[in-house]
């Protein structure tokens, strides 16, 4: 059975930082590429990064390019993102995503897989 746990959102000040997790299980880690999206109060979802099986292809949405960086650790089935510089816009729910092969993908939707997500607040 395939899982995504996320975890390490939480309540933080503009300028602060959080680092996020996603324990993976129920599958090849190490095969398929994985993608961070997020869906703030009253909003769709959006993608946010995504990252290649191996780790070095990245992407991102223009709105955190510079202030978020994904990463992987294929060893222990973990995936990661940094958020740095955090702004008010980006509370939301952030959840992890398994893509359908091994390359990077830019998908809002359909993940076949998908976490219960972390909640990411940014207020004074």
């Amino acid at each position: 059975e395939v899982q995504l746990v996320e975890s390490g959102g939480g309540l933080v000040q503009p300028g602060g930082s959080l680092r996020l997790s996603c324990a993976a299980s129920g599958f090849t880690f190490s095969a398929y590429g994985m993608s961070w999206v997020r869906q703030a109060p009253g909003k769709g979802l959006e993608w946010v990064s995504g990252i290649s099986s191996g780790g070095g292809d990245t992407g991102y949405t223009d709105s955190v390019k510079g202030r978020f960086t994904i990463s992987r650790d294929n060893a222990k089935n973990t995936l990661y993102l940094q958020l740095n510089s955090l702004k008010t816009e980006d509370t939301a729910m952030y959840i992890c995503a398994k893509a359908n092969g091994p390359y990077l993908v830019r998908m809002t939707k359909g993940y076949s897989y998908r976490g219960q997500g972390t909640q990411v607040t940014v207020s004074a």
